[in-house]
């Protein structure tokens, strides 16, 4: 037996043990969703059991070093630890934008003492994280965010304006692009993080369509943010006025979290859903769902491809942006679908057999996905110039 081989079989009976029947159901409803935070609170005793026996695992961030709380895998056990997570259908026990934006970006960029602090307590759900990137003037076009900090010695004094920042309502610290030099437009911009809780810092939600807000306007009116949170751990994640570079690495992540790269909930067969309904499908319905299935799988292929090639340092940069682009229209395409094999019903908005509406609810939150982290048509100029080498307009 292989040593690769031996772990599965240890992952295998871990996940018998410490998987509760309950957190191997699909996911119904925001509360079935453990973010973590300082205000945070389990739906039931099986969702804390599952999310404290990762954490003493190191399974919250599986292939973080053990210094930072993850339990240090290499990335053919990260693989094999998804798969078996995957066969059985666990949830995740934690989902953050610390672990799958903002982690990444301190791995890379932050200093030893700012990762002792800050991974640490991603890893253990203690602190829930937003994003503060985008701007009512400034979307696709990021790098002419005007969110300005001004110096006044020991902290910045930040005045401005986000817009659909996730979360920032329940959020507790916030990672944040800046402008600290209006002289120059790329290099003027420092990567902060600061408090929610921070005078100054207010939020307001915007409705969407699917009758939900997880997106908010986040205002800040005078707020000081402090230049160290003590010796080794500065405010700005990577240099002064050089945030603009770590913005455009933790973007590659956030789409590939948008695009469901390393999640089944988008990427999985609809074939049951044919098995089914087999009586009442048309046969064009049926070979709509068969189609998906088949993109669905090579979608996975490109996913495994994609992150072999990360893990050996030959991806290319722009990897990101394709698997952003195929990864939101397939997820629009599965719901488009979904709708069409429940009909009229799941057009239905309030009753208990849909669940307050979920069915439809979730098909207008979809249209979101071609937009957030950067719309399609953005995702294609980029991979039509960077991969494909095409000429410009």
């Amino acid at each position: 037996m292989s040593d690769l081989d031996g772990f599965r079989a240890e992952t295998r009976t871990w996940l018998e043990a410490n998987c509760p029947p309950e957190m191997r159901e699909p996911v119904r409803d925001e509360a079935d969703i453990y973010w973590g935070g300082r205000n945070a609170s389990f739906k039931n005793d099986a969702q804390k059991a599952w999310f404290e026996a990762c954490v003493a695992k190191g399974y919250t961030v599986p292939a973080w070093p053990t210094e930072y709380g993850g339990a240090g895998l290499t990335p053919p056990e990260a693989k094999v630890l998804r798969e078996e997570m995957a066969r059985i259908g666990a949830r995740s026990p934690l989902s953050s934008f610390g672990i799958w934006m903002l982690g990444p970006a301190l791995l890379h960029f932050g200093t030893e003492e700012q990762k002792l602090r800050f991974l640490n307590e991603i890893a253990r759900g203690e602190i829930r994280w937003c994003q503060g990137y985008s701007e009512p003037g400034s979307g696709s076009d990021l790098v002419s965010l005007q969110t300005f900090g001004e110096d006044h010695g020991d902290h910045w004094l930040v005045n401005g304006q986000k817009i659909w920042t996730s979360y920032a309502d329940k959020a507790d610290w916030i990672f944040c692009l800046v402008r600290t030099d209006k002289n120059d437009k790329y290099r003027g911009i420092s990567f902060l993080l600061f408090d929610m809780q921070t005078t100054g810092v207010s939020t307001k939600p915007i409705l969407l369509i699917s009758g939900n807000s997880p997106f908010c306007e986040t205002f800040f009116d005078d707020v000081k943010v402090p230049k160290s949170y003590g010796e080794g751990i500065p405010a700005q994640v990577g240099e002064v006025n050089r945030g603009w570079d770590v913005a455009k690495y933790l973007l590659g992540h956030e789409r590939e979290m948008i695009s469901g790269a390393d999640s089944s909930d988008r990427t999985a067969a609809l074939g049951a859903v044919m098995k089914r309904h087999a009586g009442e499908l048309d046969p064009i319905l049926r070979a709509e769902l068969a189609m998906f299935d088949v993109d669905a799988l090579a979608y996975s292929a490109m996913g495994e491809k994609f992150l072999d090639e990360v893990k050996v340092g030959k991806a290319h940069p722009a990897q990101p942006n394709m698997m952003k682009y195929a990864g939101t229209e397939l997820n629009k395409r599965r719901h488009e679908l979904m709708m069409s094999v429940g009909g009229s019903r799941n057009l239905e908005w309030d009753s208990e057999e849909t669940r307050g509406g979920k069915p439809s609810r979730d098909w207008l939150r979809t249209k979101a996905n071609s937009i957030e982290g950067g719309t399609s048509e953005v995702m294609l100029n980029v991979i039509a110039k960077r991969i494909l080498d095409l000429p410009g307009a």
